[in-house]
């Protein structure tokens, strides 16, 4: 099931920190008129891996991780009560679409309302940070500033619900006992249930790609968690910056990531350039030296590419060839005597029951 959440930037620990930074994230989605798409969606993520989902269609919370079955130890009836909040979530939502159609003079047509609510844990220093952020149509909405519990309206039909609710006291005490108290307790005990799958640490496999001779050589890494990690291109042991293209890191299906850097095609000494990896967790960078001889492409070298044809075209030659020979010799061999006369074969066929 495909679905849409926002692109959330964070800040990336790398390998010469020893605080651990984990995170919870909600994600809920309400749209109109999407084409096989859910009305409202909920995506539930631990340190950016996906732990549960939800939709209008099959009406139930279920869990995307085999670990996330602990909290029935804690919490028995929890996935029944989840599925009653999240069913009475998309009524809400479904309201609130409809008031952010208003809002904008809009009718119908596709539109689609987000919300990414969760918070962060860091835990050695035991710091929390939180977030709350609305989307309308693929543009910010309202943003939480949550060390002050105030709300930034990027667009101006926004400021009515900003004033509104800067005023709600109430609300203000709620959202306060959300990011201090209950937002962190869930966080940790999902990482607690976790423990042994979001704590470890895969290398990646490493490889040097390239399109056509004439393209940018690409350092690829695959495979690796967690996604607290960084790549780039040296050339003398310097970091380069103009001549790279760094990539975002992206989650693969198995709940590992992938990230890759394009470098410029370099004009002077290869062997002066490596592509280095570095993850959380681990000390030692993972270097690969910029080699021709190891760079993997879909490109093929002109002269195989020749040698290839010409023998592809002695193959078929020599096929119409023997094809022709054999026509020849069966329209001049003597045809040989029906098998239907000779009395050895007639002996063997059964007897028309109608003669």
């Amino acid at each position: 099931m495909k679905t849409l959440v926002f692109v959330s930037l964070v800040g990336l620990f790398l390998h010469d920190t020893t605080a651990e930074m984990h995170s919870l994230k909600h994600f809920f989605t309400a749209s109109s008129e999407v084409t096989n798409f859910p009305e409202f969606v909920i995506v539930g993520m631990v340190d950016d891996i996906q732990i549960d989902y939800y939709d209008s269609n099959t009406k139930r919370t279920e869990p995307k991780q085999d670990w996330m079955n602990k909290v029935t130890e804690d919490r028995a009836d929890y996935w029944e009560e989840e599925t009653e909040n999240r069913k009475v979530a998309q009524h809400v939502f479904k309201i609130n679409l409809d008031i952010f159609k208003r809002r904008f003079n809009q009718t119908g047509g596709v539109h689609i309302y987000q919300v990414m609510v969760g918070c962060e844990w860091d835990d050695e220093t035991g710091d929390v940070n939180g977030y709350r952020q609305y989307g309308y149509d693929g543009e910010d909405f309202l943003v939480l500033d949550t060390k002050t519990l105030t709300w930034v309206a990027p667009q101006q039909q926004a400021v009515f619900t900003k004033q509104k609710w800067d005023n709600d006291k109430a609300r203000r005490e709620e959202l306060k006992y959300y990011y201090t108290k209950e937002c962190p307790d869930w966080l940790k005990k999902y990482v607690d249930y976790g423990r042994s799958s979001l704590m470890r640490t895969d290398l990646p496999t490493v490889s040097l790609l390239q399109k056509t001779p004439s393209s940018r050589v690409t350092c690829h890494a695959t495979g690796f968690y967690p996604n607290r990690a960084m790549m780039f291109w040296r050339k003398d042991g310097e970091e380069l910056h103009e001549e790279v293209d760094k990539g975002e890191i992206l989650p693969n299906h198995d709940g590992s990531f992938q990230i890759s850097a394009d470098l410029q095609l370099p004009s002077d000494d290869w062997g002066k350039y490596d592509c280095v990896f570095q993850l959380s967790g681990v000390k030692e960078d993972i270097v690969t030296k910029l080699d021709k001889r190891e760079i993997k492409t879909n490109s093929v070298n002109s002269i195989y590419m020749i040698i290839v044809i010409i023998v592809v075209v002695l193959l078929l030659v020599t096929i119409v060839c023997a094809a022709g020979f054999c026509l020849y010799k069966k329209r001049n061999a003597k045809r040989p005597p029906s098998p239907v006369n000779d009395s050895a074969v007639q002996q063997m066929m059964l007897p028309n029951p109608n003669t």
